[in-house]
């Protein structure tokens, strides 16, 4: 599904942010990619969004090698990829259904279509019932299970959730952690990035550790450890 190949990414004129990784992700995975700030966890993200081309190597989604893709290509790539970052930028003059159908409405699709695939990805979050709610009347769980429909309404292969619960209390934290489990378990690989320590331990699924730009721990039922 992922795979870096001896990637290392160098910022001028001379900032190492990722050196030499190697890293797979299969299909269906569920990864907690963790290190300390300035560790790379940012640019591996970039990476495999496009948004940054690696200095040495090459980053796969798939068969695709995304750092070979042109402009136009990355943007059909990207459909293939749900992003949901810690800042859950709703759109505050529409409604939860809105702010999910806005996602396919950009890209054209169908009034059936819309009315088809934003039930089903708010069930999935759990947020069926809240539909109707605009975003000043959600909790910040409701509103980043919000973010997690949004980027799932594409059927992305992989759904990158970047701290998704960095401004969360427990609960809450729970109440997302548990909507990207429901996405996983529907097939869809997750890297989840996080510091969230009692999460990735409650999660006993596979931890990546990086430190310093390099990976220096993958283990597969792992815990929130670093050094």
């Amino acid at each position: 599904m992922v795979r870096f190949e001896n990637v290392t990414k160098i910022y001028p004129p001379k900032t190492v942010a990722v050196k030499n990784i190697t890293l797979a992700m299969n299909a269906g995975e569920f990864v907690s990619l963790i290190g300390s700030s300035g560790s790379g966890k940012t640019t591996l993200v970039k990476l495999l969004t496009g948004e940054e081309q690696p200095t040495v190597g090459s980053v796969f989604l798939g068969d695709v090698e995304i750092n070979k893709l042109r402009r136009a290509q990355l943007s059909f790539l990207r459909r293939q990829l749900g992003v949901v970052f810690q800042d859950y930028k709703l759109l505050e003059g529409k409604t939860v259904f809105e702010n999910v159908a806005f996602a396919l409405q950009v890209c054209g699709a169908t009034h059936a279509r819309i009315s088809e695939v934003v039930p089903q990805v708010l069930q999935v979050v759990g947020l069926q019932e809240v539909m109707s709610r605009f975003p000043h009347q959600l909790s910040r769980g409701e509103a980043q299970r919000v973010v997690i429909a949004r980027a799932m309404v594409h059927q992305p292969a992989l759904l990158i959730a970047d701290e998704p619960t960095g401004n969360l209390d427990p609960v809450h934290t729970k109440e997302v952690i548990d909507a990207l489990l429901n996405v996983n378990n529907l097939g869809t690989t997750v890297l989840l990035i996080t510091h969230n320590k009692d999460t990735v331990n409650k999660l006993k699924k596979r931890v990546v550790v990086l430190q310093q730009g390099e990976v220096i721990s993958d283990t597969q039922v792992g815990k929130y450890k670093l050094s």
